[in-house]
């Protein structure tokens, strides 16, 4: 296992942190259901064992990523742009979409200890899920690191060193050699506490008090509350791409949203809109549709 950061022992000098996001995708999602979310996990620990960078904390949401990294901004995008090229060609073996994220721009912004920037970028990071309505506890997401920190019931598992090499390759999506010490959860990823350096991520907060604190008072956490006070849907992505699926076949006998045609289309986007409450922005993503097309069509009823 690679060695974890200690607080007390580190050269500020020579240590540097990044904030990393992927552009948000407006026409498509990255993670459909709990199996792609499952792969993106796996991915996050393959690169970071494997390149030597600690993730801090991480996120997967449905159209974007977010992460916090020990690196220099070179590295940083190295790394986001290695999950992409992997997940890309999961995405290209599974669904046959073709250069998935080629174009899905990314961001990298240096963030330090002393200034509190990186208790900031920590929160907004581990905010997201909350932000977005999917769950009123960040630590109660499971696609990223929320849950890790002061913890005091050890994570259920398997060592990854106890699974056979064709099982590990089937699980990881890759052929990757990694330690055997990494512990595999129930649902069938790697735990983040098997490479999350937690503690250190703790001594930056130094309480469970003041890392709420920071997280109740992130960006995230303002935008959890505007839209508490709009009465915005809180339907996350993977049940309304679901329900799609379903609406095709048993509104028009149809496989999906490509054999619609425009006047089914336009039935379908208003009736997402009706049962979801979903906003342009989610309809267009999930559905697959351009924007201005989603706005014609609600237009036209």
């Amino acid at each position: 296992m690679k060695s974890f950061l200690d607080l007390n022992s580190f050269n500020e000098d020579h240590l540097e942190f990044q904030l990393v996001t992927t552009d948000h995708l407006s026409e498509s999602i990255w993670f459909r259901d709990e199996q792609d979310f499952k792969v993106g996990m796996n991915y996050i620990a393959i690169i970071s064992l494997a390149t030597g960078i600690n993730v801090l904390a991480f996120i997967l949401m449905s159209n974007h990523v977010h992460l916090v990294l020990q690196c220099s901004k070179a590295e940083a995008e190295r790394f986001i742009n290695e999950f992409k090229r992997r997940y890309s060609q999961y995405i290209n073996n599974r669904y046959g979409k073709v250069e998935f994220l080629r174009n899905n721009s990314i961001k990298a912004d240096t963030v330090r200890i002393g200034d509190e920037s990186l208790e900031r970028a920590l929160a907004y990071t581990l905010m997201n899920s909350v932000a977005a309505n999917i769950c009123l506890i960040a630590s109660d997401y499971p696609w990223g690191s929320a849950g890790v920190y002061f913890q005091i019931n050890k994570p259920k598992g398997k060592r990854l060193g106890d699974i056979s090499k064709s099982a590990r390759r089937r699980l990881l999506h890759s052929k990757a050699e990694l330690p055997d010490n990494l512990i595999v959860g129930e649902d069938g990823y790697i735990l983040p506490e098997s490479y999350v350096p937690v503690g250190f991520v703790e001594s930056v907060f130094r309480t469970p008090k003041r890392m709420k604190y920071f997280l109740d008072n992130s960006s995230k956490a303002k935008k959890r509350l505007e839209s508490a006070e709009l009465g915005l849907a809180s339907f996350n992505d993977q049940t309304v791409v679901a329900a799609i699926h379903d609406m095709c076949r048993t509104m028009f006998s149809k496989r999906g949203v490509r054999e619609l045609n425009d006047e089914e289309l336009s039935d379908l986007i208003r009736e997402i809109r009706r049962r979801f409450s979903a906003d342009v922005n989610q309809i267009a993503r999930l559905a697959e549709i351009p924007y201005s097309e989603v706005i014609r069509m609600l237009e036209e009823f």
